[in-house]
């Protein structure tokens, strides 16, 4: 009741409606998952849908049961989780520095652009072959398909962040005398804060691509090698079960920056 005394029942009002509607909403996605996968489970069940092909949900749970009795799910999950925050980590990281270098030299960035905008097009699966011979087969190129996946776009967003911050603050920075290094600081790199937040979202997924498509070229072991390898002796519930983990991690790393935004948000 405390926390209610300083507000106006239209505030008051107001503030449950937003609750309700986002129960509302999480309910909503719950109902959607549930009722898909139950669909699914039904339809392979009256064999409309024939279990070998498309699996189902039992077959799932069955298959994940296996790995976990074997000693081998949590093991792949390792590698693969490890390889994918690796490399999210490393192309964030990167990716900011350069857009930092590109932000801080207006030539520098005219004449990198062109190049960026290539390698942002280039498809990343036909290096496969030249990392193989370049880096070897270990964990290694896994890694670095994940990075040249992810790195460009983290530039490029990032870069848009910096570029996007209200050319009149500059102005009154560079009128105080502010340095590139304190405008940097003081202006561009927090009210940018949204723009990296963003960014983290969509290397998230990318970062998960880059290391499943590594371990379909290079693995013997992790996710992306459970896919190849059912899919080569046509054990397709282990296909999906190994694509339902994918989904469940993807979300659940989505989550975290999503929580980790609400917090910058309000500190920003």
């Amino acid at each position: 009741m405390k926390n209610t005394m300083n507000f106006s029942s239209e505030h008051i009002a107001y503030l449950k409606k937003q609750k309700r509607k986002k129960i509302i909403t999480v309910t909503l996605r719950w109902l959607i998952l549930a009722l898909i996968l139950g669909l699914w489970e039904l339809l392979t069940y009256l064999k409309v849908m024939d279990p070998f092909i498309t699996s189902s949900p039992s077959r799932v749970v069955k298959t994940l049961g296996s790995l976990y009795a074997s000693g081998d799910l949590f093991r792949h999950i390792g590698i693969t989780l490890g390889e994918t925050l690796a490399g999210f980590v490393i192309a964030v990281v990167s990716g900011y520095i350069i857009a930092i270098l590109l932000w801080s030299c207006q030539t520098v960035r005219a004449v990198l652009e062109p190049y960026i905008v290539v390698l942002n097009s280039l498809p990343k699966i036909a290096l496969g072959p030249l990392i193989i011979i370049w880096i070897g087969t270990g964990y290694t190129a896994i890694i670095f398909m994940t990075v040249i996946v992810a790195v460009i776009l983290c530039i490029m967003n990032t870069l848009a962040g910096f570029m996007a911050v209200d050319g009149t603050k500059l102005t009154l920075m560079k009128a105080m005398g502010a340095g590139r290094l304190a405008t940097l600081k003081k202006l561009v790199m927090p009210a940018s804060m949204p723009a990296l937040m963003n960014t983290l979202k969509v290397a998230v997924g990318l970062a998960w691509i880059g290391s499943i498509m590594g371990e379909y070229i290079v693995s013997r072991a992790g996710l992306g090698y459970l896919i190849v390898y059912g899919g080569q002796v046509m054990k397709l519930d282990l296909v999906m079960t190994a694509t339902f983990i994918l989904c469940v991690l993807a979300g659940c790393m989505y989550g975290i920056i999503a929580l980790v935004e609400k917090f910058v948000v309000k500190q920003f």
